[in-house]
């Protein structure tokens, strides 16, 4: 295994809207990720951001001042911002507390809106200020909530929160509040219209059993485009004129894209290559840039109009492997699974299955590392989009008839008996691996189902719900008590015939669990109770503890528990290990890491797979 790597997110660079040459991206950084500043004009990077833990967030503005969140190991901080061209930096508002990031929104004429909560995460305040001054509490809202937008002249302000999206004035005044459409219906916020004096909201609305674009207006409220409507979980972006919308549909592991004209009622699709599009823009001029990736393919940034974009990382060789669809009959319809296989198998083989977090996420068509590891050394790869994953619809999400997290072990053991019936993979050689909710769910397969697996890899997960559910953050207690159907105190018997620890004894194949002792969301003091369970049991298992948090932006951190995970799955489910994999980088979650023949610093943190937002990982 090489020692070296590169970490960075995969995002698109954000576009200062007044010259949109200048960008910001985040990049590897000697292992780290760090925000840089990208002329296109000159093709030249300047790294901005130093910092021992990594930075992830960063922006710009259309005055083209750069910002970044400079956060703690716990993940409080400031937003912080600087000149494109380099200078001082500055705190974004005066008089604003550290705390968690709930959003940073800047109006065309330098008003900046921030929204932070406290480290018990229990209310969010909403500050305003000019870039560079002193910033005010204009509100402070319960819960978990994220600021989403302002308008160009910095008058209003869009909040999203629990089932609703609030619209204050820049004094904290309540302009409108706009509700989902019923139980479980949900609104998603995402940004006024630029460049226009007529303040518009963009909304995404879940309407039974489909998600439909929306808008809302001073003048005339809310309204829902029916025209425009799909089948499956969309998002979408202001086009840079302020009159039409660029929607990205996640369907069945893939993407599309269409351009919505709203005052048209038209909906034209736009062509990307078949894949993955894991993020879309139209920028100023009319270029549409893109990121795109298959299975094969790592992410590379794409421009309509040839502009230069910042480089990413790639491979030297080809992916090994193969890479095909399956789809085994199921109680509320197909379990959808993307399986990779070794080059040139002869016969069955050992197989993985890598178990996405969320729930509310899904695996794609996408180039994964982790995957490239395991195929690499001779691996299948099973990535089963269980109920309540997104990209297959409603339904599919709202699908949990057997219970919290044994709806999923259900699916993942009805793939395993599919894939070995098609003589794909070998009966008694196979495994596990997830992060976060991805960790929660090996563990309760490997308690519930125990004849079935042969070994389990659980990265930072929930190990008892009950423990978790009381030491978590709100939001994740929302999470569950939305999941759960009410408190471990209220519905009692749900929260233990889905907890891992009530499991934990029946427990057969060897396992690995990686924890941190900083994480608030699956939290250590859970994971210890289960481990003391382990012991108690006699289960054999080997426990690596992170000094780190949740999240993180540290390349040898994901290198570290990639080479400990995939080794312990060498040993475990084939003879003992002929060689050492190698480490190419991963998009679990929008982190990667590739191999570039450089030495690792560090040995003793690990991360591994980060499911995506709203889900605990």
């Amino acid at each position: 295994m090489s020692d070296g790597y590169q970490v960075y997110r995969a995002a698109l660079p954000d576009v200062c809207a007044a010259d949109p040459a200048r960008m910001v991206f985040t990049a590897d950084a000697e292992g780290r990720c760090e925000v840089f500043t990208w002329d296109a004009g000159t093709r030249r990077a300047r790294q901005v951001t130093r910092r021992p833990l990594g930075t992830l967030h960063g922006a710009i503005d259309r005055d083209a001042y750069v910002w970044w969140f400079d956060e703690d190991e716990h993940g409080a901080g400031s937003w912080r911002f600087q000149p494109f061209t380099g200078g001082p930096d500055r705190p974004g508002l005066t008089n604003v507390p550290p705390g968690l990031p709930r959003g940073l929104a800047v109006s065309d004429h330098g008003t900046v809106a921030v929204a932070v909560a406290a480290g018990d995460g229990d209310a969010t305040t909403v500050h305003v200020g000019p870039r560079g001054g002193a910033g005010r509490a204009v509100a402070r809202i319960p819960g978990h909530v994220t600021l989403t937008g302002i308008t160009p002249g910095g008058r209003l302000l869009a909040l999203a929160g629990a089932g609703t999206v609030t619209v204050l004035t820049h004094e904290g005044a309540v302009r409108a509040v706009l509700p989902g459409a019923g139980d479980p219906g949900r609104l998603w916020s995402l940004g006024f219209a630029p460049a226009t004096d007529d303040a518009e909201l963009l909304l995404v609305r879940e309407d039974g059993d489909r998600y439909v674009l929306a808008s809302w207006r001073p003048a005339t409220g809310p309204v829902t485009h029916d025209w425009c409507a799909f089948d499956t979980e969309i998002t979408a972006r202001w086009e840079s004129d302020g009159r039409s919308v660029l929607v990205r549909q996640d369907r069945h592991g893939r993407s599309t894209l269409h351009r919505a004209d709203l005052a048209a009622h038209t909906l034209t699709p736009v062509p990307t290559p078949p894949g993955t599009v894991l993020d879309a823009a139209t920028r100023p001029g009319g270029d549409l840039h893109y990121l795109w990736t298959a299975a094969g393919d790592p992410p590379r940034l794409c421009s309509t109009r040839g502009t230069a974009l910042p480089v990413l990382p790639t491979l030297p060789d080809r992916f090994p492997g193969t890479h095909q669809d399956v789809r085994t009959p199921g109680p509320d319809g197909p379990v959808h699974t993307l399986l990779s296989l070794p080059d040139a198998p002869r016969g069955p083989v050992p197989a993985v299955f890598l178990v996405h977090g969320g729930p509310a996420d899904h695996d794609r068509d996408a180039y994964d590392g982790i995957v490239h590891s395991l195929v690499a050394s001779g691996f299948a790869v099973a990535r089963v989009n269980y109920r309540g994953s997104t990209g297959y619809g409603p339904r599919w999400r709202r699908a949990f008839r057997d219970g919290v997290g044994l709806t999923q072990v259900e699916d993942l053991a009805s793939v395993r008996a599919d894939l070995v019936a098609r003589g794909l993979i070998r009966a008694d050689a196979v495994g596990l691996w997830g992060t976060s909710w991805g960790g929660y769910l090996v563990l309760l397969a490997l308690g519930t189902r125990p004849g079935l697996w042969q070994a389990g890899v659980a990265v930072k997960p929930v190990a008892d719900c009950v423990a978790a559910h009381r030491t978590t953050t709100p939001a994740l207690r929302a999470l569950d008590e939305r999941l759960f159907g009410g408190t471990p105190e209220e519905v009692p018997e749900r929260y233990a015939r889905s907890s891992p620890i009530h499991y934990a004894a029946a427990v057969r194949a060897p396992l690995l669990v990686a924890a941190a002792t900083h994480d608030a969301k699956c939290p250590p003091g859970q994971i210890h109770g289960y481990l003391a369970a382990l012991r108690a049991a006699g289960v054999r298992h080997e426990a690596l503890w992170l000094d780190s948090g949740h999240d993180g932006y540290d390349g040898g951190d994901h290198v570290t528990v990639l080479r400990r995970a995939v080794v312990f799955l060498d040993r475990e489910l084939r003879a003992p290990a002929r060689r050492h994999p190698q480490t190419p980088r991963s998009d679990r979650s929008g982190e990667h890491h590739t191999a570039v023949h450089t030495t690792e610093r560090r040995r003793t943190h690990a991360e591994g797979r980060h499911s995506q937002r709203p889900a605990r990982g």
